[in-house]
């Protein structure tokens, strides 16, 4: 009995930069203040994704596939399940893109804290530094332990897919976040893909752009400049959101990154250009960091930002109450990871497993980030976001 693994599209998003992202998630300051999480997890009863989390609404975000979402709140391993799933003595290893912010660490988490409750012993935690060479050495490092499950998500969907390919062709069962590998096919080659709800997130993140506008003014897009699916689907659905929602807020700029390092220059040439400029979206958490410090630097306290994923920096600044950062859509990292390992066990219990499966988008604002952080961490804001929250 072995695979899964556990990928994520926006790892080469991630892999360039550092969701989703979503999810995915991160801050630039994760390795040092990394959010605790888990600390309110049940330890008895059903195994599901936390039961607080905001129940009817719709995933908007397809698979890598254009599959149909299925909610991640349907997944549930019973006790029962449970016992049986202890009683094989099944082991697993997390192979990461990266695991240094706050999105892997709360992944890493959430899978942890699922197959303890499974019984699953955990092996392995690799991090390949979004080098898709290491990574492929990390597989194959963890394949000659003969995990029954790896959980992942490829640093490049290329050339990382022959490693996956021998991962599967050992038996091991594979679960991925947000992403498949080139030429793996749900089913047969790997059990399943999880991911946030990155289209709504982009949703998210526009509405409350356009709240904060009043409905009207001239914004930019940063985007990245890469094919990736999980930051595509979010810089799709903001702009689409934009253009036929509310028709009186203008798209006048676009920047693309390459890198997360790159959010500071393109939003500095945004504004410099555009002087006049009244709003920008960032499609994740720390290159909206350096736009952030690019408003400040050009004296526009009063530009608002919107992006994607709840790290700490954005949420300390959501958290003011002149902050600039003004909402963003946030993703689930920890319940994602959940999800992944029940997924997990659904195939080592021989069920069917859905070829796509999403966590719903969180909307998160000054008003309610205290409440968003629980749910995405599963434990209480750090003391300096709620003292900025009053």
């Amino acid at each position: 009995m072995k695979k899964f693994l556990s990928i994520f599209s926006v790892v080469l998003l991630i892999s360039s930069i550092t969701l989703a992202g979503c999810g995915k998630s991160g801050s630039q300051s994760a390795n040092a203040n990394a959010p605790k999480v888990g600390a309110d997890d049940p330890q008895t009863g059903p195994l599901t994704i936390n039961p607080a989390l905001p129940k009817g609404g719709k995933i908007l975000s397809k698979g890598p596939h254009g599959e149909t979402a299925v909610p991640a709140s349907s997944l549930k391993l019973t006790e029962k399940d449970l016992a049986q799933l202890k009683k094989g003595r099944y082991t697993a290893a997390i192979v990461m893109h990266y695991a240094g912010n706050d999105w892997s660490t709360a992944q890493i988490a959430g899978l942890k804290a699922a197959f303890k409750r499974m019984g699953i012993k955990v092996i392995a935690v690799t991090d390949a530094q979004f080098k898709a060479e290491k990574q492929v050495s990390d597989i194959e490092t963890v394949i000659a332990k003969k995990p029954d499950i790896i959980v992942s998500i490829p640093v490049d969907a290329v050339s990382t897919s022959d490693a996956y390919k021998k991962a599967a062709a050992a038996g091991i069962k594979l679960v991925f976040m947000d992403n498949a590998p080139d030429g793996m096919q749900a089913g047969k080659d790997y059990v399943s893909v999880v991911s946030a709800d990155n289209y709504g997130n982009g949703v998210a993140a526009a509405n409350i752009m356009a709240k904060e506008l009043g409905g009207k003014g001239k914004i930019g897009v940063v985007y990245h400049d890469a094919d990736f699916f999980v930051t595509r689907q979010r810089t799709e659905a903001f702009e689409k959101t934009i253009r036929e929602k509310y028709p009186n807020i203008k798209i006048v700029a676009r920047g693309g990154i390459s890198g997360q390092n790159d959010g500071e220059k393109v939003a500095s040439g945004m504004l410099t250009k555009n002087p006049n400029l009244d709003g920008i979206f960032v499609v994740w958490d720390v290159p909206a960091e350096g736009a952030l410090a690019a408003a400040r630097t050009a004296g526009k306290q009063d530009l608002v930002i919107t992006t994607c994923d709840l790290g700490t920096n954005v949420a300390l600044e959501m958290a003011q109450k002149n902050g600039i950062v003004k909402g963003l859509g946030a993703q689930l990292p920890y319940d994602q990871g959940i999800s992944e390992a029940i997924l997990a066990g659904y195939s080592l219990l021989g069920r069917k497993t859905p070829a796509y499966v999403a966590v719903p988008a969180l909307s998160v604002t000054r008003e309610n980030v205290l409440k968003a952080w629980k749910l995405v961490y599963h434990t209480d804001a750090p003391k300096e976001i709620q003292q900025a929250a009053k």
